[in-house]
C-alpha cells in the first residue's frame, strides 16, 4: 500500500548545496538574457504599446514588453542571489508562466489585444524559455532515479533514509561528519 508523500516544494535546501548552483546558474543566465533584451528594446525608443513590428534580437518588441522583460530578469537575479529552494521554486513558477504566456499570446496574435506586440518567434521564445526555466528549477528535485543523498529524495523517503543513515552510522561506529549523533 502506497503511503502519501509529505514532500513539498518549500522544503529547505541549504544555499551552498551543489543543486543550488544549478538553480542559480539557470536563474542568472535567463535573467541576463531577459534584461539584455529589455534594455535593447528601451534603447530603440519604441513606443510603450506600439505594435508596429520593431525587432530586437530577432524578436518583436515594444516598450511594455521591454519593461516586463527587465522586471522578470531582475526577479530572476534575486533568485540567483538567494539560491537554494527559493531559486528552484522561482524557476519552476516562472517557467510555467512563460509557457502559459506563450499560449495566451498565441491566441492573441493578429488581434487588437496583442499589446505586447508578440509574433510567432516571440511565442516560440516564450515556450523555450519556459521549458528551460522549468528544467533548471526541477533539476535534482524530480525524477525516478535521484541519488539517495539528494535532500528531496530523503524528504520523500524518510523511513528508508533513516534506515540508510543508521546503517552508515553503525558501519562506521560514529555519526557522519557535520551531523549530530
Amino acid at each position: 500500500m502506497m503511503r502519501p508523500v509529505n514532500a513539498s516544494l518549500d522544503e529547505h535546501l541549504p544555499g551552498d548545496h551543489r543543486l543550488s548552483k544549478v538553480y542559480r546558474v539557470g536563474a542568472g543566465l535567463t535573467g541576463l538574457l531577459l534584461v539584455a533584451f529589455g534594455i535593447l528594446g528601451l534603447i530603440d525608443r519604441i513606443g510603450f504599446f506600439d505594435t508596429g513590428g520593431d525587432t530586437v534580437l530577432a524578436l518583436n518588441t515594444n516598450g511594455a514588453l521591454s519593461v516586463l522583460s527587465i522586471c522578470i530578469g531582475l526577479l530572476l537575479f534575486i533568485g540567483m542571489v538567494i539560491g537554494g529552494t527559493f531559486a528552484s521554486t522561482l524557476n519552476i513558477v516562472l517557467g510555467v508562466l512563460f509557457i502559459a504566456s506563450g499560449f495566451v499570446n498565441l491566441a492573441l496574435l493578429d488581434t487588437k489585444m496583442n499589446f505586447l506586440a508578440f509574433h510567432i518567434p516571440n511565442v516560440l521564445f516564450s515556450f523555450v524559455v519556459g521549458v528551460m526555466l522549468m528544467w533548471f528549477g526541477m533539476y535534482g528535485r524530480v525524477g525516478s532515479a535521484l541519488p539517495h543523498d539528494n535532500p528531496y529524495w530523503r524528504a520523500r523517503h524518510p523511513e528508508q533514509a533513516a534506515r540508510e543513515q543508521r546503517a552508515r552510522t553503525s558501519a562506521s561506529g560514529r555519526p557522519p561528519v557535520g551531523r549530530p549523533a
